[in-house]
């Protein structure tokens, strides 16, 4: 069985890159939202520390790279386009650029492992605008979630299993380090939509039970072995989103006697604005202030396993090849079940933060 795709398209959320970029990319982010350019600039100041610079743009050309490298190893004969929801190179241009090379039907990576609606929901339509936007636009076929397959957790495992030795041998007298899981802050309206909080919650009790000195499970006779956090939350303040903020449960678990903390970026799978600010900056400076001794693991990023497991994905397809994946759930399906991944009725859509890339 080998069905007939002939491009895969890497499509992710896009960002600046210079400081002439930072505004109008903003305003792309929060277009249809009547956001006023005074809220923008003060968002424009965290990329101000930066330069003006996501890292998102270049840690996808270093993916596709990887993916090019992969694919030629396994002799997979597939060429590789890229597009961004937010900033160039932007989706509607890359789906043009494969009509005019004559593609057919292409399947697509999105840069997000959870199911929300702007990590699922918002890309289909995204790919569903472009289709209809180009003449002889190919057939676009999302690849299903995998924040439960083996390519995404096992470098995931790798990468807290190096933080927790780091930390360990940086604070040798310390007490074992408190695993925290993070990812993007969503409305609460928007989480009754989506299984979002349980894709977290079972990836992250996965990668805590391969990590040594953990327990497998969340609980254990003395408290959580780890905790699941959110950042980077947007919009009114009325409007109720997944909680507790990373900041808040830095302060709880300082005053409950934690002192080492390891901070995970579970829902991120590249070191972005969002790892760098939110957590880098903003989660460090907390801890600092606290007395918490804190560590944060790397993302996925370009690890080798990752990688491979885009080739896996894209051969499910391609060769029909086995469908991997780890814990209770099983592996998700090619089309998302029906009305998944809504938005909160209001707007359609989620409330984006700002500095999402």
């Amino acid at each position: 069985m080998d069905q007939r795709h002939d491009a895969l398209l890497v499509l992710s959320f896009g960002g600046p890159e210079g400081p002439d970029d930072v505004l109008p990319f903003l305003r792309n982010v929060v277009r249809g939202r009547n956001v006023p350019d005074e809220r923008l600039a003060a968002v424009a100041e965290q990329y101000a520390l930066f330069d003006g610079v996501s890292p998102i743009n270049q840690q996808n050309r270093a993916l596709i790279s990887a993916i090019e490298t992969e694919f030629e190893a396994s002799g997979l004969d597939l060429p590789i386009y890229w597009g961004n929801r937010n900033w160039q190179p932007y989706l509607e241009d890359a789906v043009q650029h494969m009509a005019d090379d004559g593609v057919t039907s292409a399947l697509v990576f999105v840069t997000s492992a959870f199911g929300s609606y702007s990590g699922c929901r918002q890309y289909r339509e995204d790919l569903l605008r472009a289709g209809e936007a180009v003449s002889n636009a190919p057939g676009l076929q999302k690849l299903r979630l995998f924040y439960n397959h083996p390519g995404f957790l096992e470098p995931a495992s790798g990468r807290v299993q190096a933080a927790v030795d780091q930390h360990r041998q940086s604070n040798p007298d310390s007490p074992s380090p408190r695993l925290v899981f993070t990812a993007h802050s969503i409305p609460i309206s928007m989480a009754e939509n989506c299984d979002y909080e349980s894709q977290l919650r079972e990836a992250a009790d996965l990668i805590a039970a391969a990590i040594d000195g953990h327990a497998t499970d969340s609980h254990t006779a003395d408290g959580p072995a780890w905790d699941l956090v959110f950042q980077s939350r947007s919009g009114p303040p009325q409007v109720p989103w997944l909680e507790p903020d990373i900041g808040d449960h830095l302060h709880r678990l300082a005053a409950d006697g934690v002192s080492d903390v390891v901070v995970v970026p579970l829902g991120f799978i590249s070191d972005h604005m969002e790892v760098i600010f939110d957590l880098d900056t903003q989660a460090a400076a907390i801890a600092e202030a606290l007395g918490t001794r804190m560590t944060r693991a790397a993302t996925v990023g370009t690890h080798p396993r990752f990688v491979s497991m885009i080739r896996e994905l894209v051969e499910e397809q391609i060769k029909a090849a086995p469908k991997l994946s780890i814990g209770p759930s099983g592996p998700w399906p090619d089309c998302c079940p029906d009305r998944h991944c809504l938005g909160d009725g209001k707007t359609g859509g989620r409330p984006r933060s700002a500095q999402s890339a």
